[in-house]
């Protein structure tokens, strides 16, 4: 199939409305670039992108025309000016035609351009056409934090076009980003990550503000004007010892009404959820900030090591010092 797509509200007891909760937790957004590459690419081609978990994936159409096909079977046209954001990676192709066979993006002979970002050409030529294909792409490690569940309801492919009538300052953006892959001026390599890091955090925020596709489960809660204040709440100060009882008083329901309320909408008891949510923390901490085991216990109120380390391997299957020595190994692969 082809498919071409085109301050703070505070309500009357002091709280941030519902809506605007939305808004604050993607304060702790995070999506920064691992790895980009200047790719210079003349038909027939096809490289193909991998699945590297906790990673998402972004492309800018510089000049030419590019297909994407994939994840799932669905293929989209991309043209000059165009950029997509994948947020959870997804194994898929950049191709010039929508059949055409790809090869692995990591097989291609690369030239460094600065830190983080390095050069392709795959032209039978020393240089490309201006007519062919000229693509900024970029790896991103991909972290919402608090806001961790929306990216399993983000679409696999998020196309810049469907936004700009909302977001229309991200066009200044797009065109400063194709001049910059056009000229290859001084320092364009690092303008160039921190503009693609900019417009696919732009792309998120508009899909959360356009109403995030169907309402469901843990957005659903975040709508419900009561249970969003105890989830607020929870998010300000997770390292608390929270009861049921004292989330049930931040809504203003009873505990039992409280506890019923949330199951039916998260599908999570309040307890569980307080849980995930400060390893989600704890993990991002201890991989990426390299804050010690024993600090992040602290800070989420655990009374020993040994008791954060039994709930961190209970909710996240690993031991927070594996965690630790994963991320860095992800780190040395992606720099290869």
């Amino acid at each position: 199939m082809l498919d071409h797509s085109s301050k703070s509200v505070v309500n009357l007891r002091g709280r941030p409305a519902s809506s605007d909760l939305v808004s604050e937790l993607l304060l702790g957004m995070r999506l920064t670039g691992v790895q980009y590459r200047r790719m210079e690419l003349a038909p027939p081609f096809g490289v193909r992108f991998g699945t590297v978990p906790g990673r998402a994936q972004f492309h800018f159409i510089a000049a030419g025309t590019v297909f994407l096909r994939g994840p799932g079977e669905v293929v989209h046209r991309l043209e000059a000016g165009d950029a997509v954001l994948l947020p959870r990676g997804g194994e898929h192709d950049l191709v010039s035609a929508a059949d055409l066979p790809s090869r692995d993006v990591g097989s291609f002979e690369t030239t460094e351009l600065c830190q983080c970002v390095c050069a392709i050409s795959a032209c039978p030529e020393a240089s490309c056409p201006t007519r062919d294909a000229l693509v900024f792409s970029g790896c991103m490690e991909f972290d919402l934090g608090g806001m961790h569940p929306l990216v399993g309801l983000m679409p696999e492919v998020m196309l810049v076009g469907t936004l700009l009538d909302r977001q229309p300052e991200i066009v200044p953006m797009l065109q400063a980003m194709e001049r910059e892959v056009r000229t290859e001026r001084a320092g364009s390599a690092g303008i160039l990550a921190r503009l693609a890091d900019v417009v696919s955090a732009s792309i998120v925020r508009g899909w959360v503000e356009c109403g995030c596709g169907d309402v469901s489960g843990w957005l659903e809660a975040l709508r419900d004007p009561r249970l969003s204040r105890a989830i607020g709440a929870l998010h300000r100060d997770p390292g608390r010892n929270w009861t049921v009882e004292e989330l049930a008083s931040e809504t203003g329901s009873s505990r039992s009404a409280f506890a019923e309320r949330f199951l039916a909408v998260t599908g999570q008891t309040p307890l569980r959820y307080v849980t995930e949510l400060r390893m989600r923390l704890a993990a991002e901490w201890i991989g990426r900030e390299r804050v010690s085991i024993e600090i992040a216990a602290e800070r989420l109120g655990y009374g020993s090591q040994a008791a954060f380390s039994r709930a961190f391997k209970r909710v996240t299957g690993q031991s927070p010092g594996a965690v630790r020595g994963g991320l860095e190994q992800n780190a040395v692969g992606s720099n290869r």
